[in-house]
């Protein structure tokens, strides 16, 4: 075994692999941490002057990381943005648009978390059985994207830097709940 791999019982992984599991993990780990001993009320909570909370972050950061691991498998065409144009989108496109960075009143946020932990471990089961990490999809029309396709490793990449950025959010927001920081 080479210095950049890494034995497990059931797995031997590269080290790029083995990178982007562990970075994964301890972005989701923090994420999760900003919400520890909230209750749903609290998770709901607009603490800042924007509309974010820690509940609807972790929803959204959940949402993202679904989207982008089945945009690995299956393509643009599960995007949702690729269903409709986004010049085309109703007020109701809007709506449903602003309720995946919420949690409603109908949700819980042990139910976000826990499926949360769900999608978490389907992503981290393909990038663990992925064949390459080189595979390429086209990016769907929308217009935040300049670039025309991304690999596997760049979605994962991604991933990782959206859910290190909301943590950040998460963890402003829960400081002005009850001061309570993720670290420091």
């Amino acid at each position: 075994m080479t210095a950049t791999t890494i034995a497990t019982a059931t797995e031997t992984l590269s080290g790029e692999r083995r990178d982007l599991l562990d970075a994964l993990a301890k972005a989701r780990f923090f994420l999760r941490f900003t919400a520890r001993e909230l209750t749903d009320d609290q998770a709901r909570t607009r603490s800042t002057a924007s509309e974010l909370t820690i509940g609807g972050l972790i929803k959204h950061v959940l949402h993202v990381e679904r989207n982008w691991a089945t945009f690995i498998v299956e393509g643009p065409a599960s995007m949702q943005s690729n269903d409709k144009d986004w010049a085309d989108w109703t007020e109701e496109d809007y709506a449903e648009f602003a309720d995946s960075f919420r949690l409603t009143e109908s949700e819980t946020l042990a139910g976000v978390l826990a499926e949360y932990e769900e999608v978490a471990a389907r992503t981290d089961a393909l990038l663990r059985e992925l064949p390459s990490l080189d595979a390429i999809q086209p990016l769907p029309k929308a217009p935040w994207f300049s670039d025309s396709e991304w690999s596997a490793r760049r979605v994962f990449v991604h991933i990782v830097a959206e859910t290190t950025q909301h943590s950040g959010h998460a963890d402003i927001i829960r400081e002005s709940i009850d001061g309570q920081k993720s670290m420091g």
